[in-house]
């Protein structure tokens, strides 16, 4: 841990984040429209293998159980070194939110067609974190309009940095 410095305790001191992994391909197919910050129940083991980058957000998603956020389809990777008592990768997590977040999701999914996705899981302050989309799936013609507008960007941005090294 990086020490905030003389005077500063850690609240008010830096914030370290590691970001662990992002899923891209939430934000290819679904059309994000808010997020939120989450905290992850795991065992030692999960702790270890996400501190190697070893976890695959393919087809996870957010629900709410009993009043109980949690997090399905997430696959964390066993930890190579670990024993017999290794987690199983595929296990629901829970995810920890207060009571008003949860609610706030719950009426904001019962709309027809969101979702709750990963977007991204972190280490904040030694601590696991996940940030969680509330997403709406993007039809195929928004896909093709979001590449189309990124590959004219990118055009305008190689010919703004063509004509400031003067070779217009």
């Amino acid at each position: 841990m990086i020490s905030p410095g003389p005077g500063k305790s850690r609240e008010q001191g830096m914030v370290e984040e590691r970001i662990v992994a992002s899923n891209r391909r939430a934000r290819h197919e679904y059309e994000i429209l808010e997020t939120v910050e989450a905290g992850l129940v795991l065992r030692g083991t999960e702790v270890k293998s996400l501190r190697t980058g070893q976890v695959n957000f393919k087809d996870s998603y957010a629900t709410v159980r009993n009043g109980e956020a949690w997090l399905l389809g997430c696959h964390i990777s066993p930890y190579s070194h670990g024993t017999d008592a290794n987690h199983d990768p595929e296990r629901d997590r829970k995810l920890l939110l207060h009571g008003r977040e949860i609610r706030r999701l719950v009426g904001k999914t019962s709309e027809k067609g969101l979702t709750v996705v990963p977007l991204k899981l972190y280490f904040k302050n030694g601590r696991a974190k996940i940030e969680l989309g509330l997403a709406r799936g993007k039809k195929l013609h928004d896909k093709r309009a979001a590449l189309r507008e990124r590959e004219t960007r990118r055009e305008m941005e190689k010919a703004a940095r063509a004509g400031r090294a003067g070779r217009w």
